[in-house]
């Protein structure tokens, strides 16, 4: 069964007196415990993509449905609920808070789905532990290497057992050896059948995944499977 279903998304974005175009009709279907890589060069649209898959940013036009739920139906409220209840999310630039601590950042999220902050606790120290940082729990974001604080966030992303985590360039920023953790991180977690959509501009990453979506100008001109 297809978890995600995207028809002919097509996104404008209006910059004054000019239009421009980065999507031009996608249609992508991805199916529950599938591992799928975006990739293209700069500018073909991978990240406003996933952006638009995620419930992060709406289309112009198409439809998109993840399960059961037609995205274009919901409402502000609604997507903000959906994103926070089922959705999980890793940006190449960590997205923590600085002022919180590791298991803070994760909590957060937990706290506004209505977790009790025992029961949040627990679940970020577990998720911690899940890629290797159970003793790092107090530390603030700035204690942490760039390749650590990623890791909290993918714990953060996995500590609410989301569908589908949406991962954009997770390992940009991150030496060789702090990308291969963190891939092998998502290939552990795929393995468990956890959902991944990730763009990458490293095609060496790919090997790990189900299959890959190459963009070009806005559209998909090749998906091949692994």
């Amino acid at each position: 069964m297809h978890i995600i279903s995207a028809k002919k998304l097509v996104k404008t974005f209006h910059n004054g007196v000019t239009d421009q175009t980065v999507l031009r009709g996608v249609s992508l279907d991805i199916s529950g415990g599938e591992f799928v890589a975006i990739i293209g060069r700069s500018g073909a649209g991978k990240s406003t993509l996933l952006y638009q898959l995620g419930l992060l940013d709406q289309p112009t036009s198409g439809e998109l449905r993840i399960g059961e739920v037609n995205t274009k139906n919901l409402s502000n409220r609604e997507r903000t609920q959906f994103r926070l209840n089922e959705l999980g999310y890793i940006f190449q630039d960590y997205a923590l808070v600085p002022e919180l601590t590791a298991s803070e950042n994760i909590m957060m999220p937990l706290l506004m789905r209505g977790f009790s902050k025992k029961e949040a606790l627990a679940l970020a120290k577990d998720a911690l532990g899940k890629v290797g940082l159970a003793d790092k729990w107090k530390n603030l974001p700035s204690q942490l290497s760039g390749g650590e604080q990623q890791r909290v966030s993918v714990a953060r992303a996995i500590a609410g057992n989301p569908k589908i985590i949406f991962a954009d360039e997770p390992t940009a920023n991150l030496d060789s050896e702090s990308s291969t953790l963190v891939i092998n991180l998502f290939h552990t977690l795929h393995k468990e059948g956890q959902t991944i959509v990730m763009v990458t501009h490293e095609e060496e990453y790919t090997q790990y995944v189900d299959r890959v979506v190459t963009l070009r100008d806005g559209e998909i001109i090749d998906v091949k499977k692994n």
